[in-house]
């Protein structure tokens, strides 16, 4: 991999659902579905679901940023999620489905925080946006089974993103 080459991590609940968004962008390289912000190295997926590690699910964005600008992540990490809901995301719920942008340094901070401020003086949502910031900790892959799940689960993966009330939310106030 390139070194020009520079990662972002997201978490917007179910990681399934935050691949897709990013995936066939300019200047995407990769999408990885995993797991970070926890206090268990190498956690699994049933040990995440358990609640006892600590880790929310996110995506990691490996991207080329003379083609894409971390702030252009970030408008379309907006756009994914409710941002007005601390406590998980559509269907899902609890800290392992918070919605966070983490960030790598205070560059990255300071323009996830002026997004979320932006965001939050637009009136697009009648609630606070609540999305935590905070700075990047160790991200582990996913397993294999959750990379790409999209593209070779589809009718699953459509299924799930409809009936989560995931579709419906980003349409009524995205669209």
């Amino acid at each position: 991999m390139s070194h020009n080459f520079k990662t972002a991590v997201f978490a917007g609940g179910c990681f399934w659902c935050m691949v897709k968004p990013f995936d066939s962008l300019d200047g995407i390289e990769q999408v990885l579905s995993g797991y970070t912000g926890g206090h268990v190295e190498n956690p699994t997926y049933e040990e995440v679901c358990s609640g006892t590690t600590g880790h929310t699910e996110a995506v990691e964005i490996t991207y080329d940023p003379s083609k894409m600008s971390y702030e252009e992540l970030v408008n379309i990490y907006w756009q994914q999620t409710d941002p007005t809901d601390a406590s998980g995301q559509f269907a899902d719920r609890g800290d392992s489905y918070r919605p966070v942008i983490f960030y790598e340094n205070e560059e990255e901070k300071v323009i996830a925080e002026q997004s979320k401020r932006e965001l939050d003086a637009s009136g697009r949502f009648t609630k606070p946006i609540v999305v935590s910031i905070e700075e990047k900790e160790t991200f582990y892959p996913a397993e294999d089974y959750h990379q790409d799940f999209y593209k070779k689960n589809n009718a699953h993966y459509t299924r799930y993103r409809k009936g989560s009330g995931r579709d419906d939310f980003l349409d009524e106030h995205w669209d």
